[in-house]
């Protein structure tokens, strides 16, 4: 497992385009999946124990999200020939457990991720309602066991800023996660 940190962020890139299946049985597009006030998109698997240490906190924050009009998706790039885990079927059974208030998409060819520039797992990018990139940042202070529960939620309070002023913080701490197991 090699552990990565995430790019600073590139204010103002856009939002590239998807279509993508989702868990639900449709597909999705990032116009689809955009709020009013802006848009969460975050790479995660199954498998990760980054991931799995704060799903939890991430299907809490996305709850959270929504009413303020930001549109949360998240995507499963990760080749799931080696890691059987990040499976569609597996990616179904993860979203019902847990509740999720998003689409769960599969990115089979992986070609959204490497658009997104996406790295690690977790992996997120915040836009504003515009689709310009406004965040690109942790969750919280979590690593591969979750950080205490009064920790500062990052994640949280940086698309709150973008839904309430259309702008992102300028200081931002890197996510950190596994990497993106790519096809060879």
């Amino acid at each position: 497992m090699v552990s990565l940190q995430t790019p600073v962020c590139d204010f103002g890139a856009a939002a590239p385009d998807f279509d993508l299946p989702g868990v639900d049985g449709r597909n999705w597009s990032r116009d689809q999946c955009m709020g009013e006030k802006g848009l969460l998109v975050m790479f995660i698997c199954n498998h990760c124990p980054y991931v799995k240490a704060v799903l939890d906190r991430i299907v809490r924050d996305a709850n959270e999200l929504i009413p303020l009009g930001i549109g949360v998706v998240a995507i499963m790039s990760n080749d799931p020939t080696d890691y059987p885990e990040d499976s569609f079927d597996n990616m179904r059974a993860v979203a019902q457990a847990n509740g999720f208030p998003f689409p769960y998409l599969l990115d089979e060819t992986q070609q959204v991720a490497k658009a997104y520039g996406a790295v690690c797992t977790p992996d997120f990018f915040g836009y504003n309602g515009a689709g310009e990139l406004q965040y690109r940042g942790r969750l919280d202070e979590s690593r591969k066991e979750a950080a205490p529960v009064d920790v500062r939620r990052d994640l949280f309070e940086a698309m709150r800023q973008v839904a309430e002023s259309g702008q992102g913080p300028q200081e931002q701490v890197p996510s950190m996660g596994c990497s993106i197991k790519w096809i060879e």
